[in-house]
């Protein structure tokens, strides 16, 4: 993020800021059922494609914010619930001990979001896609792959895995996609809705959904470089940094969860292409 040039006091000086801000984003978050409504829309400074996000919803039009885990998401999930969004949907693994995942689940749900779990039930592509029809509101962070079912991109000049959701579901919906990156803004809140990235005209869904991935990420690198302190990036990312054991193993088992799916039933729902199925998106990994 920094570039090759960066010196070691610069590196240092960076990692700090970075902790001072996952510090802040714990803080804050616990802090936000007591925060009034006002302080969280008027605390956020806006910039870019906000007002043709929230017309599209009006209009009707699902939309489908993919996000990095950068400044406070649930803060953002407050602030365009009181800019007039309504709900919106998202997913969060499902964290263990049991006790603590249901302790997330309510501070989510009480900030007015719908939350999917991960795992431990059917796959939640469906839903999604149920309230981007209906003309809804779904946010997924996809700056961390989990499962070994992810979508390789160029990021930063390397190898990345990044979760393919977000672009299946606008590619399967006709929802409108739009990335947003989030920062802090001295004692406020910073997001940037950015343009609409199409589907692409030519290629069959995954291809599709793969070169649309590959726009988020450079979106996403955008983002990061502008406020790089503000990334909360605390697992390996980059494919050069993996087990290439593991990760082997975890594709493997992807690719035997679809071949069994079509015969157990757990599959793509009607209209839906099985390579349309993507892997779960977590919405706490990396921040929690």
């Amino acid at each position: 993020m920094l570039g090759p040039a960066a010196t070691g006091q610069e590196l240092r000086a960076a990692s700090r800021a970075s902790m001072r801000s996952y510090a802040r984003y714990w803080l804050e978050t616990f802090r936000l059922p007591v925060l009034p409504a006002e302080r969280l829309v008027g605390g956020m400074v806006e910039t870019g494609q906000v007002d043709a996000m929230l017309g599209n919803l009006a209009g009707g039009r699902g939309v489908v914010v993919p996000l990095p885990h950068m400044g406070n998401w649930d803060q953002a999930g407050a602030w365009v619930i009181g800019r007039g969004a309504g709900s919106f949907t998202t997913v969060m693994e499902r964290l263990e001990p049991e006790s603590l995942y249901k302790r997330f689940l309510a501070l989510r749900e009480n900030l007015g979001m719908e939350v999917l779990p991960a795992s431990g039930g059917p796959s939640p592509f469906g839903v999604l896609a149920q309230r981007l029809r209906a003309g809804k509101l779904v946010a997924l962070p996809c700056d961390r792959e989990v499962t070994g079912g992810g979508i390789e991109v160029d990021f930063f000049g390397e190898k990345a895995l990044m979760m393919g959701g977000p672009a299946a579901l606008a590619v399967q919906t006709g929802a409108a996609l739009m990335p947003a990156t989030l920062w802090y803004e001295g004692d406020r809140w910073g997001v940037r809705i950015h343009e609409e990235v199409p589907v692409p005209e030519v290629g069959d869904r995954r291809q599709k959904a793969a070169a649309m991935t590959q726009e988020i990420a450079r979106v996403f690198e955008q983002g990061i470089r502008e406020h790089p302190a503000d990334w909360h990036m605390l697992q390996r990312v980059f494919v050069a940094d993996l087990d290439p054991q593991r990760l082997a193993s975890a594709r493997g088992r992807v690719a035997a969860r679809e071949r069994a799916a079509p015969k157990n039933g757990a599959g793509p729902g009607p209209g839906q292409a099985a390579n349309d199925w993507p892997a779960p998106t977590d919405t706490v990994t990396g921040g929690a």
